[in-house]
């Protein structure tokens, strides 16, 4: 197969074996462990968002201009509360920008705790840097009765801007910033970790060797836990004997558990930026790899010409046109059966090639089956 970039990929038997060599252990091989709190999480153990409009004062004349409604709407509805009466779309005041506040309450947070918050421009504003946001409640969708935290703080942009006489300089994003510790935990979340004696382990990343390996595991080391792998994406533990079972005490033990996660092949390509990653668990089958690229030169140069003699002309100009066409060597590189990302590297290292084409070869090899694996392009 030829493509535009003059890659030729040429396909013979495709051979791929999975798994361990006969009579080898998963930890005799080599595979990495992992622990099983950092590849699954708890059911009902998860973070919540919260979030509510507020408002930054103290800006230095980059605020909301009266181009934003919804922002002089919001200033005035403040101004009210503490008893002053002014029609704020009358008042140019840019030192003021309605904003929107977010933060993402983690689970098991106590009241009194403090989680950090992000402060987006809603208006116009063109900087938020130098700002304070005011006192402003965070709520959960869809509840504005009750508030999880209260915001309040000097906003960091982690930039700046600056400006004079029409040229200016920018760094990092000035509409978007943060307040580290900035939200005072005032309700916390219920979480249930324990449904009718059962907890469930549910992955990361489904996979029903995984899922398997992680009962297996579960069931191996503690007797008095019962371990299922009800399907693809996750996992029941059980106690023998509800009545003294602590899912606490039962967790605490089972996610330092190590088991070997089985990670399918896959290679991913972004052909924007040239960057390829391949899984070490993809194998090639038999293949040669022909890489070459036909150069094609055009020259001009400018010629001076003179008249005939006694002609009475003018001296001019004309150019001239050279084309020459050259094909560079071929370079070829063959793959053996059963080849890993260690050989198809040395090949790549071998060729010589851009991050171009070995994206191109990846795709040919892909599109005639030497390839096992999944190759995903962003």
């Amino acid at each position: 197969m030829r493509n535009r970039l003059g890659i030729v990929a040429l396909v013979g038997l495709v051979v791929a074996t999975g798994g361990y060599p006969q009579g080898e252990t998963l930890q005799q091989s080599g595979a990495q462990t992992a622990r099983i709190k950092d590849i699954t999480r708890l059911r009902g153990v998860r973070a919540n968002q919260i979030s509510n409009m507020g408002i930054v004062v103290g800006l230095q004349g980059t605020g909301d201009s009266r181009n934003s409604p919804w922002a002089q709407q919001a200033i005035q509805n403040l101004i009210k509360e503490y008893g002053i009466s002014l029609d704020a779309r009358s008042a140019n005041l840019k030192n003021i920008a309605l904003v929107m506040v977010t933060a993402e309450l983690p689970p098991f947070t106590r009241p009194g705790s403090r989680i950090d918050v992000t402060v987006s421009s809603v208006g116009d504003a063109k900087s938020l840097q130098g700002g304070y946001l005011l006192q402003t409640p965070l709520y959960a969708p869809g509840n504005r009765n009750t508030a999880y935290a209260v915001a309040m703080g000097a906003v960091s942009i982690g930039g700046f801007g600056a400006a004079q006489g029409g040229s200016s300089r920018q760094k990092n994003h000035l509409t978007v910033g943060l307040i580290t510790n900035g939200a005072l935990v005032e309700r916390s979340v219920p979480t249930q970790i324990e449904f009718n004696g059962t907890m469930f382990l549910e992955l990361m990343h489904h996979d029903f060797t995984t899922a398997t390996r992680i009962a297996d595991a579960i069931n191996t080391n503690f007797s008095d836990l019962r371990a299922i792998a009800y399907d693809g994406g996750g996992v029941e533990v059980q106690a023998v004997d509800p009545k003294r079972f602590d899912a606490v005490e039962a967790m605490s033990r089972v996610e330092m558990l190590e088991v070997v996660p089985d990670v399918s092949a896959t290679i991913v390509v972004n052909e924007r930026t040239g960057t390829i990653v391949v899984g070490g668990d993809v194998r090639i089958g038999p293949a040669m790899i022909a890489h070459g690229g036909l150069v094609v030169r055009i020259n001009q140069y400018n010629e001076v010409i003179q008249p005939m003699p006694f002609s009475r002309g003018t001296t001019e100009t004309q150019t001239n046109t050279e084309v020459g066409v050259q094909e560079t060597r071929v370079n070829i590189g063959i793959i053996k059966p059963n080849a890993t990302i260690d050989d198809l590297a040395k090949i790549f290292r071998a060729l010589r090639v851009t991050p171009t084409d070995m994206i191109a070869i990846i795709q040919a090899l892909k599109a005639q089956g030497a390839i096992k694996a999944q190759v995903k392009t962003q």
